[in-house]
């Protein structure tokens, strides 16, 4: 039994159970926390070192306008990093024992859902590269496939090479039974879920 089969998703078919749910490395989210940190940083330095450099007359600029300028741009920063945040946690790539299910959240209110059978999968590449991605191991895995869509994309994720022979594995064990009603229902115009 997998350890992440008491999860469940919307959309989650009666016998299928989740065996892998990936979230992105945590070194994205990092370096994009560092940059608004500096910029905060730099924000801080630069409304406190200003009234010094440019010394006015507190009725040309009174310091409590310096205060609340500073106080917007932090609050914008904020925001952002929120923003990120909330992209970060719900960029989700499940993988069940029928399929891959991939939710990305696009912006704070728009998502995608999109989903791929294993018997549908021709291709898994994954690939890891520089030097921080390859000593802390994240990097991209490519699903390639046969449909409009060419590419199926895990963007910065931990153990790539791990996913990609699960991937695999899970897409050779798929039969070919399972993979003609799959391309029966999609010619015939059904929603596949």
């Amino acid at each position: 039994m997998s350890p992440f089969s008491r999860y469940h998703f919307q959309g989650q078919r009666e016998n299928e159970e989740v065996l892998r749910i990936i979230h992105r490395h945590w070194f994205s989210i990092a370096m994009q926390y560092s940059a608004i940190g500096f910029a905060a940083i730099l924000l801080v330095i630069i409304f406190s070192v200003l009234p010094k450099i440019a010394p006015l007359s507190p009725d040309e600029l009174p310091p409590v306008f310096l205060a609340f300028l500073l106080n917007t741009f932090l609050l914008f920063l904020w925001l952002y990093a929120f923003l990120i945040w909330i992209d970060y946690y719900f960029d989700i790539w499940i993988i069940t024992n029928e399929r891959i299910v991939n939710i990305e959240q696009k912006s704070l209110f728009n998502r995608e859902v999109s989903e791929l059978q294993f018997a549908r999968i021709q291709d898994v590449t994954s690939i890891v590269d520089g030097f921080i991605p390859t000593m802390l191991n994240f990097g991209d895995v490519y699903v390639q496939t046969a449909a409009e869509e060419t590419r199926f994309v895990f963007r910065q994720i931990p153990d790539p090479y791990t996913i990609k022979d699960m991937v695999m594995r899970l897409s050779r064990s798929s039969t070919p039974e399972e993979a003609r009603q799959i391309n029966a229902k999609i010619s015939v115009g059904k929603r596949v879920a």
